[in-house]
């Protein structure tokens, strides 16, 4: 019935097409993520009927990513939970349990409709993605980016450029990356696998329409961004590594990205916080226009 096995870069099309019947806007709905993290969970894809479905395991507990491929309209539903059932079989099978991740407060209600009490639902507050205004990141206006503009007007007293990356760039940045890994925790293992993450970036950056962009100081490199247009309205950040040391090279960073890459794009995803409460501060100060809920379904 199901025959799981690694994503390759020969299923880009046939992923993407059913990324683009489903026009998500979370980050795990992008083939270039999907490829490039594989090994942070060892992650398994496969189709079923109109249906691409992802699973990782987490401490040997199969979770599936909401399938993508079929609109959840009233008919669309029934064909999920038809998958559903089918699912439940195949993890009972092997003596664990149907878990759903990345589901949407809407389709929490019409899986309780269906499944009733039988479901547990937990929010995934550390997945919940930030959904900027493009607009908003562009032109940094009024009172509550008062502190980003005085960031950046401090950077901006360097000698500093920007530049829209290039295959040229590519080994700088990979330079750039690794030398912040090797100040970062060790003990970390998705900062390792973030290296490996970036090298796909870079190994299949064409073909997987990427964007990036690199932020210069006084000559060097002070940081790069990477990301792409993932769904109808919004342009996804998958990457963005900046010097700490250096005064407003993050807000630099995400404001010429975003006026070079994302104009035009209503909404920018720049990804979740992991529970790192740094991060989310830093993600709550750019003030996000919503945050993009996720839940845990257990069956």
């Amino acid at each position: 019935m199901f025959d799981f096995r690694p994503i390759e870069i020969a299923d880009r099309d046939r992923i993407n097409a059913c990324l683009a019947v489903s026009d998500y806007r979370g980050c795990e709905y992008s083939f270039a993520n999907n490829l490039a993290w594989r090994r942070l969970a060892d992650t398994v894809i496969d189709f079923y009927n109109d249906f691409y479905i992802s699973c990782s395991f987490y401490d040997g507990d199969p979770y599936f990513t909401f399938p993508t491929g079929v609109k959840t309209d009233e008919s669309g539903r029934e064909k999920y939970i038809e998958l559903f059932e089918k699912l439940k079989k195949y993890t009972a099978d092997m003596g664990k349990p149907f878990a759903l991740t990345s589901v949407s407060a809407e389709a929490v209600e019409w899986l309780k409709e269906y499944y009733g009490d039988s479901l547990k639902v937990e929010a995934e507050r550390g997945s919940f993605d930030y959904i900027y205004e493009s607009s908003d990141l562009i032109a940094l206006s009024g009172k509550k980016y008062h502190g980003k503009r005085n960031h950046i007007k401090r950077f901006k007293e360097n000698d500093w450029s920007f530049k829209l990356l290039t295959p040229d760039d590519f080994d700088e940045c990979t330079a750039f990356a690794a030398d912040s890994y090797d100040s970062s925790d060790k003990n970390d293992f998705s900062a390792a696998v973030e290296q490996y993450a970036i090298y796909i970036f870079f190994k299949y950056y064409d073909y997987l329409g990427l964007k990036g962009g690199a932020l210069y100081c006084n000559g060097k490199m002070a940081g790069f961004t990477i990301g792409e247009k993932i769904n109808s309205d919004t342009f996804d950040v998958h990457i963005e590594k900046a010097d700490p040391n250096i005064q407003g090279a993050y807000p630099t960073l995400c404001n010429e990205f975003a006026k070079a890459a994302a104009s035009g794009i209503r909404f920018i995803n720049r990804e979740e916080d992991l529970d790192i409460e740094g991060l989310r501060r830093s993600k709550l100060s750019y003030r996000p226009a919503f945050l993009l809920e996720k839940y845990t379904v257990l069956f």
